[in-house]
């Protein structure tokens, strides 16, 4: 027995099905395709198969919507701006820019000062938002509140303004071009 005696086991090795070369082969004229339609062209491919069971994307519920001009608000209750200032962490101005940092937000999210919390110390607030009970509790302490207009990220990109003067610049009202009849 040497190298050149080895052969494949018997009907190990079979010929490639040739598709389409006329009727005597049995797999002439739709070549093994049925009749008509997508699966009969070339390029057909379903894009899962799951067997006869129900498919994924049947099985799971439609539902939910995600705005693509939603805004990113994060929430900051007075206790925690209180914990801040006991810590040392903030002093008492707190700008949109102490909040980002506090909270780990991003440049382009907004804030809003909710009144979970009692302040001991004025202190002065620059935020996008604030509900009605944070602004009682922050002028009872003696604070102030001042409403930033834009993000940190859209006033960054004010040329020629510093960013403490971009934040207070109110954005321009979109104006509806109306229909002129003729």
């Amino acid at each position: 027995m040497n190298l050149s005696s080895l052969r494949p086991a018997k009907g190990a090795v079979k010929n490639k099905k040739r598709i389409g070369r006329g009727p005597g082969s049995g797999n002439g004229t739709t070549a093994g395709k049925g009749n008509k339609g997508q699966q009969s062209r070339s390029g057909y491919t379903r894009p899962v198969s799951e067997g006869g069971q129900m498919p994924i994307y049947r099985r799971l519920p439609k539902f939910g919507f995600t705005k693509p001009n939603r805004k990113n608000v994060i929430p900051v209750n007075l206790s925690q701006i209180a914990l801040w200032m006991e810590n040392g962490k903030a002093t008492s101005e707190i700008t949109v820019e102490n909040l980002k940092s506090l909270c780990s937000a991003r440049r382009a999210d907004y804030f809003k000062i909710l009144g979970n919390g009692e302040l001991k110390s004025p202190v002065t607030i620059t935020a996008h938002f604030v509900s009605k009970s944070a602004q009682e509790k922050i002028l009872q302490a003696g604070g102030t509140i001042t409403l930033a207009e834009r993000t940190l990220l859209e006033a960054e990109r004010i040329k020629d303004m510093p960013v403490e003067e971009g934040l207070m610049k109110p954005k321009a009202r979109l104006r509806k071009k109306k229909k002129i009849k003729s």
